[in-house]
């Protein structure tokens, strides 16, 4: 793992600043950081900002000169570059498009209303400063892929909004308590729906929710089926991507020791690991499973190496 850095020729502030970057992980960035002094405020999503009359003093302390493409170049191979598309500041908009589209058309004021607050609210939660990996990008992510489940029949005959309202809710209490996170975002669920839809759908999505916290939904249910494997999907993309995936959950546990974490993360990865099924739709099943379990694979393999140190 290395630290790079770039000439200071970004101007802003009446100076001009260099990207600090890491090769492989978030966490090693944050910990470079902090020990030469960046204020956290210089994060910005996959770099730090530093002013030209820090950079000397970042190369004597370890980190590496290169040029502002070499930086841009390393940064998209370690996976852990966030796309323009990707920043909160352009994800916003566009899921709230996508919340009101659900709300369906013939409310009067006061529901549409409603329905409007409960949206920003959850753009709010999802915005959240702890969160890395369980932030915007994740729930646009779900949103795609449970749409695209759908779309291929996995849902067989069941409605696909109670699917989307559990995607916008699976993690909308997010502290990195485990079981907790998803009953307690079932509950604003379940608070934030009534009166705004049928009980039923309301209840519905409540499970959905639920069910997140061990993705193993019973044979027979679709729509869990759907929003689990959805809620996966991320376990199967290319190397680098889940890379960054890894990185961004280390980064949401940041309170947690580094051995503690390695102990914890791989026993979730065995148990992923040991079940007669990573994904349970076909489409999943089919299109995912190898993939997933070459990356968990790595970094089991990674976590073991890091665990001896």
């Amino acid at each position: 793992m290395t630290i790079y850095i770039d000439p200071p020729v970004w101007p802003a502030h009446g100076t001009v600043f260099s990207h600090v970057i890491s090769d492989e992980s978030l966490e090693e960035l944050h910990a470079f950081a902090r020990g030469a002094g960046i204020r956290a405020r210089a994060f910005d999503r996959d770099h730090y900002d530093v002013p030209a009359q820090r950079v000397q003093d970042l190369v004597r302390q370890g980190a590496v000169p290169v040029s502002g493409h070499d930086v841009a170049r390393i940064l998209a191979a370690s996976g852990l570059r966030v796309k323009a598309r990707d920043r909160p500041e352009k994800l916003r908009g566009s899921l709230l498009r996508r919340w009101r589209a659900m709300a369906g058309p013939g409310r009067n004021d006061a529901a549409g209303d409603a329905w409007e607050a409960v949206g920003q609210d959850l753009v709010q939660r999802w915005s959240e400063p702890h969160r890395h990996y369980h932030a915007l990008p994740h729930l646009l992510s779900v949103l795609r892929v449970s749409h695209a489940l759908a779309q291929a029949g996995e849902l067989r005959g069941a409605p696909y909004r109670p699917v989307a309202l559990a995607a916008w809710f699976h993690d909308a209490v997010y502290a990195g308590n485990a079981g907790q996170d998803e009953q307690q975002s079932a509950h604003l669920a379940q608070q934030q729906l009534d009166g705004l839809l049928p009980d039923d759908e309301v209840e519905e999505v409540a499970r959905l929710v639920r069910g997140t916290a061990t993705h193993s939904p019973w044979e027979g249910d679709a729509a869990g089926a759907v929003l689990t494997d959805a809620d996966l999907e991320v376990l199967a993309r290319p190397a680098h991507e889940y890379l960054r995936y890894a990185a961004q959950v280390r980064a949401d546990y940041a309170h947690v020791g580094e051995q503690d974490f390695i102990r914890g993360r791989a026993a979730v990865l065995r148990t992923l690991m040991a079940a007669p099924r990573l994904f349970h739709t076909h489409t999943g099943e089919l299109q995912w499973d190898a993939a997933a379990r070459k990356n968990i694979s790595a970094e089991l393999k990674d976590l073991e190496v890091r665990g001896r140190h």
